[in-house]
């Protein structure tokens, strides 16, 4: 007699199922599950919940750095990006296990909102994802409605990447705020070296005492550059906190290789909504699926979600690159003036001297900052697509 095969029953958590299945390959099974816990506690995350795909982002993340100690860095960066890859693959294909409320047939509560234009934008989003999570609370609790749980599954993803793009805009925004405030700190602070150095210079050029006999022409203009400074400093400098130019620059001196944002793509919110579009039209045409022009045209437009996907990670990562080339540059400037500046006060040297070399850290330090901060600006953005804020960091 033989025996039917038992039907394989999906799985309560693919991801934790894949992240356990990877980590065993690597220090064994138990080893693995031990990481896992461990990770869920670290981060208080409920310990029966299901993982989702930024969840075991921030696991990996744990076993990169524990890896790089271990096996060093050149082995745990190919591991990552293999491990990477292969996540992002698992998330064209499974959405987020979702824990859907029991069902009930009342409306979303209305929500206050703020002034600011995408506060409505970000009402709207939470609206469409608590939405989407009671129909496939409906689908789900309806048997005769199984086959379109898939497509309901991608819709509640979906709606949910949409609330985090507008959060993420939100985060940005004020992030960008705070840059703009101590940027503008750093050209006050830049602007008191200058005043201070044309000050000394024009005193030099009154007393002749510079080496060369100074003209008319560079007196007043070095005299305008001062009245025009000191105009900067007085409606400037009230409008800031002048320390704020002294605090360290921040080096994000961090691996920013493709295939670590690789998951970008499949979560994308444009790519989730293609994917939902794409297995509402299957549900719809069944059987005909492979001759159905609706299900061509959504596997059309996935392809196309995909690659405008691709494209914005991949200029967000070049855009990342280039600041972070640019800072290593300018924050050397920085220690080489440093060095200067000690040297000239150890060897005695002129008031003048030494005040032209503060000016000159003050603005390398100032183009510095800028690059930190828009580096800083395009990591966190890409951050919020793949992951929670500091996993990568």
């Amino acid at each position: 007699m033989t025996i039917p095969p038992v039907p394989r029953v999906p799985s309560s958590d693919p991801y934790r199922d894949w992240l356990r299945q990877r980590l065993g390959q690597e220090m064994g099974v138990r080893e693995a599950e031990m990481t896992i816990q461990g990770a869920v506690q670290r981060r208080g995350w409920t310990a029966v919940r299901a993982l989702g795909p930024r969840d075991v982002v921030a696991v990996l993340q744990d076993v990169y750095r524990v890896m790089r100690d271990q096996v060093g860095e050149a082995r745990a960066d190919k591991w990552l990006e293999v491990a990477s890859t292969d996540l992002a693959h698992l998330a064209e294909t499974v959405p987020v296990p979702t824990v859907t409320p029991a069902f009930t047939e009342s409306a979303p509560r209305a929500l206050r909102w703020g002034r600011r234009a995408h506060d409505l934008a970000l009402l709207l989003a939470r609206s469409h994802a608590e939405i989407a999570m009671r129909s496939l609370g409906a689908i789900r609790s309806n048997p005769d409605l199984a086959a379109l749980e898939t497509a309901a599954e991608w819709d509640v993803q979906a709606t949910q990447a949409e609330v985090r793009r507008w959060e993420t805009e939100d985060m940005l925004t004020n992030l960008r705020s705070d840059h703009a405030r101590i940027e503008v700190a750093d050209q006050v602070g830049a602007a008191r070296a200058q005043a201070e150095l044309l000050f000394l210079r024009v005193s030099e050029l009154e007393g002749g005492k510079g080496i060369e006999q100074a003209t008319p022409a560079q007196l007043s203009h070095s005299r305008l550059m001062l009245t025009q400074t000191t105009s900067f400093l007085d409606a400037f400098a009230p409008l800031v906190a002048e320390e704020d130019a002294d605090t360290p620059l921040t080096m994000l001196d961090m691996n920013l290789d493709n295939a670590r944002f690789s998951l970008g793509v499949p979560l994308h919110p444009n790519v989730l909504r293609a994917r939902h579009t794409l297995n509402y039209a299957l549900w719809q045409a069944g059987e005909q699926a492979d001759q159905a022009a609706a299900v061509m045209e959504a596997r059309q437009n996935l392809a196309q979600a995909e690659a405008e996907a691709t494209a914005q990670l991949t200029a967000t990562l070049d855009a990342a690159r280039l600041h972070q080339s640019t800072l290593r540059q300018f924050a050397t400037t920085v220690e080489d003036l440093e060095a200067r500046a000690v040297k000239l006060s150890e060897s005695g040297g002129d008031a003048l001297s030494l005040s032209r070399v503060r000016f000159e850290w003050r603005q390398a330090r100032a183009a510095a900052r800028i690059q930190s901060h828009r580096m800083e600006e395009a990591v966190r953005l890409l951050e919020a697509l793949v992951s929670e804020p500091g996993d990568f960091r």
